[in-house]
Parts: structure tokens; C-alpha cells; sequence
């Protein structure tokens, strides 16, 4: 694919295509891609599903009533709303709210933080950015450094459980308890993304951007099943990849994916208006590398 010249002035994107596998947002997506020059080409790449059978949540929901969780931590906004609407099936919104107020509560930044103020309830600590599982780690070290041990602490996983987290959680002595809330599954109609992804191996594409680590295993997945993943990787090489923060670079890390960028912060905006203003340059670069 021919680039514009840098030595055009070209602003943002420059006609640059753009691929996003945003799903709830994938509107507001496009049209950011769009505003800033972009060509989007957007799919959605999953889907949230309530799990069938809540069973482990209302039974995590009974031993925090019981007074039996020392310490909760709650990693995503979602999942705090969907878990508290799980237990009120069974519990009272005021025998909840209580039970929450007699435990330690961990929130992974603002997004489970804006779920408890909903409630009218503070959290005891705040993981600091960019809210990796370390980050955890290191905020409840600095508060009990005298350790975990004897503590129950549950966590409120977002789709996928984090192993790194709980195991270093019980290497310092605490029982864990992983408690599921929803899980992420593939769209029903997979044709839009696969459209996406050929397009990617086919070189037709410019810039790729993740929001999320659920995308890449998603995406991989797709790969895995038509054993397109060794193409696809290749297809990096000539693509510049934005990722909207650290967590989400960890992912594409594990599956050996380069990451080009990450935004000063991790929101959708702010990574498509970065990218933006450094798209041109690097895809240049890395074509003149691979050609």
C-alpha cells in the first residue's frame, strides 16, 4: 500500500487505514478514527454474556454477608454493577451496601471506583495507574507490611481469571477467592471480523489499535482457526500497533505482537490522537525496515 509523503503535512491520519475491534463503542470508534483522517475499518470482537449459572457469585455473595472476606478486590466497573445486581436476586441492596462497608474494598482505578460512589460507598484503597496486577500487588504490600497471611481476600474477575494475581496473593499467605462475574465471548456474527483480519494479512491495513487484552485473545483465536496466526504476526511487521495501556501490552506481548505506542492515558481518545500524530512516521519506518 502507498503512504501519502511525509513531507505533505499531512494532518493526523492522513487517508492512513485504520482497524479498532471496539464492540459497545465501535461508533465512537469509527467516527475518531474518521475525525482525525483516518480510513476506519472497525468490528466488533466481542460480546459481554451474564453467566448462566451465578451459583459462585451468590455463594461469594453469602460469605460476605456472613462477615467471612476480610478483603475484596474489584477490578472493573462492569463487573461491580453486574455482581452487585447477582446478589440483590437474593440479598437486600441495604444488607449488601453493609456487608461491603465491613470489608476492605480494592477498586483497580475509576472505573470500579464511579460503581461504589453509585452506592454511596468509599473504597480503603485506590490501585494507582497504570492498574496492573502488580500495581496491586504493590498497593496491598505498602498496606499490610506485615503481610497477607490469614486474610480471605476475593476478587471480581472481568472475563478471564489472573492467575499471576491470585497466585501471588496466596504465596503471601492469603486464601483467594476467585469470584466470576461475566465472561467475554466472540460476536455471534464473526464475518465482520474476519473481513478485519484478512484485510490485516492482505496488507490493506495501516494502523491497528487495542482497547483491550479480550481483543487480541479474541482475534487469536479467529487466527488460531484458520492458522493464520505466524501470517498475522508477519503482517505486524508492516503495521504500526497502538495499544491504549499496559495491561493490554502484556496481552499482545504473550503472543509475541509488537506494540508501536501507548498513549500518555489510557483512553480511547486520547489513543486515537496519538497515534494520529505519529502513524505516518512509524508505519514509514517499519515498511523501510521490512521492505
Amino acid at each position: 500500500m502507498s503512504l501519502p509523503s511525509s513531507a505533505d503535512q499531512p494532518t493526523g491520519f492522513s487517508g492512513l487505514t485504520v482497524a479498532a475491534f471496539e464492540s459497545r463503542m465501535a461508533d465512537q470508534m469509527g467516527k475518531l478514527i474518521a475525525r482525525h483522517g483516518g480510513n476506519p475499518l472497525v468490528a466488533p470482537s466481542m460480546q459481554e454474556i451474564p453467566l448462566e449459572n451465578n451459583s459462585e457469585a451468590l455463594a461469594f455473595g453469602q460469605q460476605l454477608l456472613s462477615k467471612q472476606i476480610d478483603l475484596f478486590i474489584l477490578l472493573t466497573g462492569v463487573g461491580t454493577r453486574t455482581l452487585v445486581d447477582v446478589w440483590k436476586t437474593q440479598f437486600s441492596l441495604n444488607d449488601i451496601k453493609q456487608a461491603l462497608t465491613q470489608t476492605t474494598l480494592v477498586v483497580r482505578g475509576p472505573k470500579p471506583l464511579g460503581a461504589l460512589k453509585e452506592l454511596a460507598l468509599k473504597p480503603q484503597l485506590i490501585v494507582p495507574e497504570p492498574n496492573t496486577w502488580e500495581d496491586i500487588l504493590s498497593t496491598l504490600d505498602s498496606y499490610r507490611p506485615e503481610g497477607l497471611s490469614g486474610l480471605t481476600i476475593g476478587i471480581q474477575e472481568y472475563g478471564t481469571t489472573n492467575e499471576k494475581l491470585m497466585k501471588a496473593l496466596a504465596t503471601r499467605g492469603a486464601h483467594v477467592i476467585g469470584v466470576p462475574v461475566y465472561r467475554w465471548a466472540l460476536p455471534d456474527n464473526v464475518e465482520p471480523l474476519q473481513h478485519v483480519l484478512q484485510a490485516i494479512l492482505s496488507q490493506s491495513v495501516d494502523v491497528i489499535l487495542f482497547t483491550t487484552g479480550i481483543q487480541v485473545t479474541h482475534i487469536v483465536e479467529l487466527l488460531n482457526r484458520s492458522n493464520n496466526l505466524n501470517h498475522f504476526r508477519q503482517a505486524l511487521n508492516r503495521i504500526m500497533v497502538a495499544s491504549i495501556g499496559t495491561i493490554t501490552s502484556q496481552r499482545l506481548h504473550e503472543y509475541d505482537f509488537p506494540v508501536d505506542l501507548e498513549p500518555s492515558h489510557p483512553k480511547m481518545g486520547v489513543l486515537v490522537k496519538e497515534t494520529s500524530v505519529k502513524a505516518l512516521h512509524i508505519v514509514e519506518h517499519k515498511r523501510r525496515n521490512t521492505s
